[in-house]
């Protein structure tokens, strides 16, 4: 006997409550039970890509020798409604066969749309309509993780003094930031964390990238690059915020949230051996003195000034009240 059981999962994400969408397969057979499970979220590893591989048709049923063809999954009108399939050939049924053409009718029923506690919720954007929907640029349904590095170091005069600004008499702090490619804007030299990557890779790896230029690099000006990176990386360091992101790529079912941690390099010292270079998605990179003056992508003025917070730094001429950690 052969069984086909498919499952979509809800996982709540802390802090936000978002959904992430799990899909998996159980495949089934009375003497040889196989089962495999694909999980759409950032961490998927490769081997959960090998496990897709493993369950294609092609591949999964003739293992055991079985023929299989879709027959009864193609007939119309769906059960319980009058709602007719796109027709599709025989020898277009494989999703390796390409198709550009292929426009399936889009169908869910009203009593899995009222929300029955055996259905997965439609994933929404967690704070709200964006006015429009799908993914747009994003990956994946629902939260979309990055890693934003904010590199930081005192503003200092000739003789390595510390500057203040001359009105709140705060010393002022500066930070490594990048021109982005795509829009133009200042931002944090961050990115998207790889499946299966830890965070405090992705936020060296970008770093790297982006603001040291390091894929252009030599095996060995990789290596010493590597070991000051580490010396940087490794030092005094904090978690700014974790969470949502105002990004002009949010959508109503895609949306990002990121992690963004301050490294500070307190005497300036090592960042004096990484010379900036912009690379990757990088137009150009260099030290920024931080201030409420300061537009930059998505919300990452607002992770600057938890900084400066943090940091007791200047951030605003106006003597307004402050939020301290």
């Amino acid at each position: 006997m052969l069984r086909l059981t498919g499952a979509l999962r809800a996982a709540a994400v802390p802090g936000l409550a978002q959904a992430v969408a799990v899909f998996s397969f159980t495949v089934a057979l009375s003497s040889q039970p196989a089962r495999c499970a694909l999980q759409r979220h950032p961490s998927l590893s490769n081997s959960s890509g090998n496990c897709w591989s493993r369950l294609h048709p092609v591949n999964m049923f003739n293992s055991y020798n079985v023929k299989f063809s879709h027959s009864k999954a193609l007939t119309s009108p769906y059960p319980g409604s009058h709602v007719e399939r796109s027709q599709v050939p025989e020898d277009k049924v494989g999703w390796l066969i390409e198709w550009k053409d292929y426009n399936p009718v889009e169908y869910t029923a009203m009593s899995v749309l009222a929300g029955p506690s055996w259905a997965d919720p439609q994933i929404k954007n967690p704070v709200g309509r964006t006015g429009l929907t799908g993914r747009g640029l994003l990956g994946r349904w629902g939260p979309n993780h990055a890693a934003d590095p904010v590199v930081t170091r005192w503003k200092r005069d000739g003789s390595g003094n510390k500057i203040a600004h001359p009105v709140t008499g705060k010393n002022i702090l500066q930070f490594v930031a990048i021109k982005r490619r795509d829009c133009g804007e200042w931002a944090i030299p961050g990115g998207m964390v790889d499946p299966g990557e830890k965070i405090s890779t992705t936020l060296k790896r970008e770093f790297g990238e982006e603001a040291l230029n390091s894929l252009q690099k030599s095996p060995e000006e990789k290596a010493e690059l590597e070991k000051q990176l580490h010396k940087l990386f490794s030092q005094e360091h904090f978690v700014v915020y974790r969470g949502y992101v105002d990004d002009p790529r949010n959508t109503d079912n895609a949306w990002m949230e990121t992690e963004a941690v301050n490294y500070h390099d307190e005497t300036g010292e090592t960042m004096d051996n990484l010379p900036l270079e912009a690379g990757d998605d990088a137009g150009v990179v260099k030290w920024i003195d931080i201030s409420e003056k300061l537009k930059l992508y998505a919300s990452h003025s607002y992770f600057i000034k938890l900084v400066t917070e943090k940091r007791g730094a200047h951030w605003s001429e106006d003597a307004g009240p402050e939020c301290h950690e």
